[in-house]
């Protein structure tokens, strides 16, 4: 397999590459595959941040490209990671050979404000009581690798929105991964969007669990080509 690019892994808000990649083996099984991975922590996740900058939805963008010395790459993106990933394939083609997008669904198309607030008072440190989600954003950016100050501008920087238009001409193969029980869930819009793009639904699976689930991890290396060779 020499012959195929680096496998490129973006995490979700709020975590960090070796949480979601590294301890649910997804880098591990990529080097049994003899393939090579670029962990991308996002500026404020890690140990890739500097305080001192201000962290918005674009500059990520800027981030993860320029982590792209040598396209095409294979990439895999989770929630946040997907999205910036969906967006980087969609401005500049030629980016990536094939990309794997979890965790995203119809939720690209609309805001749901009542747990975008939720979100915000857990990343902040003050999280509601009553909502699970918001004390596990609070637990999330406790560690001590997670910059809450520079998530939270990034959860309040502008994201532009996702042109239909350029979905629609992205040539790379995609496969889509979304729980059943995922507040992304469906995925009817953006699969009719994506011209070269497979669905895999993961039964009883919801967001936070998607990363460490084995139907994706199994079928997400077989679709980039990254089965280990044992």
């Amino acid at each position: 397999m020499d012959n195929l690019p680096p496998i490129l892994f973006l995490h979700g808000l709020a975590t960090s590459g070796a949480r979601t990649w590294g301890e649910n083996g997804w880098l591990d099984l990529v080097q049994d595959a003899n393939r090579r991975s670029i962990v991308v922590d996002l500026p404020g996740h890690g140990t890739n941040y500097d305080t001192t900058s201000e962290v918005n939805y674009e500059k990520c963008l800027d981030f993860v490209l320029n982590s792209v010395t040598n396209p095409p790459v294979d990439a895999i993106g989770f929630s946040l990671g997907a999205r910036i990933l969906l967006t980087i394939a969609s401005r500049r083609p030629g980016t990536f050979r094939k990309l794997v997008l979890s965790g995203i669904g119809n939720n690209l198309f609309s805001t749901d404000e009542s747990r975008y607030k939720s979100i915000r008072q857990g990343i902040s440190g003050n999280p509601d009581p009553d909502n699970p989600e918001s004390r596990y954003f609070n637990q999330l950016s406790e560690a001590a690798d997670i910059n809450r100050s520079a998530i939270q501008e990034l959860i309040t920087s502008p994201a532009t929105p996702l042109d239909k238009e350029s979905l629609q001409g992205i040539a790379c193969p995609i496969l889509v991964v979304l729980g059943d029980r995922d507040f992304a869930s469906p995925a009817s819009e953006l699969m009719d969007l994506l011209p070269n793009a497979t669905y895999l639904e993961l039964k009883g699976v919801d967001h936070f669990a998607t990363p460490k689930n084995f139907a994706f991890i199994d079928s997400a290396l077989k679709f980039i080509d990254a089965e280990p060779q044992w």
